[in-house]
């Protein structure tokens, strides 16, 4: 038995939930990935799979298992496209990790020209605005706005995310118009935005000239999703600061307003964040490549 051969069937098999949707993307007959799997068990003497007539589940022992050899497999795979000519095509299971707002507006629309030019690439886009254990969770690469939180990964910045404060027309008919920020402590509403991991309201920063104010305001609603952010703002539940690239164009339609244009907040820096191992690895810097160019041609990520 070729333990690698087995390994990838094995991983297969649990992504795909059964055998015989392994078998078919692997090209192989049922009866040989089921062959493979039982003397990778009868390899390790450990029972990896719970087998029943409609359905595989992985064992505790098998979740562990899978874990490793999936990352094993990743390396193993870009270990040999580093030493073919995979440089001009590079290929294997490509893990991306992006905050949804980018990911609606910005990656998928564009995604195609991506699996255009990388047809080999299978590209696994996980959504989410929490923080990502790149290491923990087998991720490859992720795209994220802000300060650099683990010094030990590999950064490379792409572009960067101007904020503009904005409100409903709605909200601005009902309340009226701020001239000042310190105007929101009193007679205005605010939509919050808070970390997913420690639940602290991020506080909203006004910038004119030399002056700096920043304001940890009451919200009536506060969310930790940015287009369930921008949402809330349309809305009408009150006053917030939105990326440029998700509020300008409810501005130009006329269903945000822009407030107090004056005061601006300091925009975020963008990255590219991977793990120091996959610093070489055809498909990653693909991507890395690709979202650079992407970003750069963005009139709403560029400017300063």
């Amino acid at each position: 038995m070729d333990p690698i051969h087995a390994m990838r069937a094995f991983v297969r098999v649990v992504e795909a939930g059964n055998f015989t949707r392994a078998a078919d993307s692997l090209d192989l007959p049922k009866g040989t990935v089921t062959k493979q799997i039982q003397a990778l068990e009868e390899r390790v003497q450990v029972k990896l799979l719970n087998r029943t007539t409609r359905r595989v589940t992985v064992t505790p022992d098998g979740a562990a298992y899978y874990e490793r050899a999936a990352r094993l497999l990743n390396d193993f795979d870009d270990l040999e496209s580093s030493m073919t000519n995979a440089q001009a095509s590079p290929k294997g299971r490509l893990r991306v990790d992006v905050g949804s707002s980018t990911a609606k507006l910005i990656i998928i629309p564009a995604l195609q020209t991506f699996c255009d030019q990388y047809p080999d690439i299978q590209v696994d886009l996980g959504v989410t605005d929490r923080p990502v254990d790149l290491i923990g969770e087998n991720v490859d690469c992720v795209i994220r706005a802000g300060d650099l939180q683990d010094q030990s990964l590999v950064a490379r910045r792409i572009g960067t995310m101007p904020f503009v404060t904005v409100a409903s027309p709605a909200y601005i008919a009902r309340y009226g118009m701020p001239q000042h920020p310190s105007e929101l402590e009193k007679r205005h509403h605010v939509v919050g935005f808070f970390a997913s991991n420690s639940r602290r309201n991020y506080p909203h920063e006004f910038n004119k000239g030399d002056e700096r104010i920043e304001l940890a305001v009451t919200y009536r609603v506060s969310v930790n999703e940015s287009n369930a952010h921008l949402a809330s703002v349309l809305a009408g539940f009150g006053i917030s600061q939105c990326v440029s690239f998700q509020a300008v164009p409810h501005i130009e339609k006329g269903e945000l307003v822009e407030v107090m244009p004056e005061w601006t907040r300091d925009p975020l820096p963008v990255h590219v964040v991977y793990p120091p191992n996959r610093h070489l690895s055809p498909k990653v810097r693909a991507f890395v490549d690709w979202a650079a160019e992407l970003f750069a041609k963005h009139p709403q990520l560029q400017r300063t």
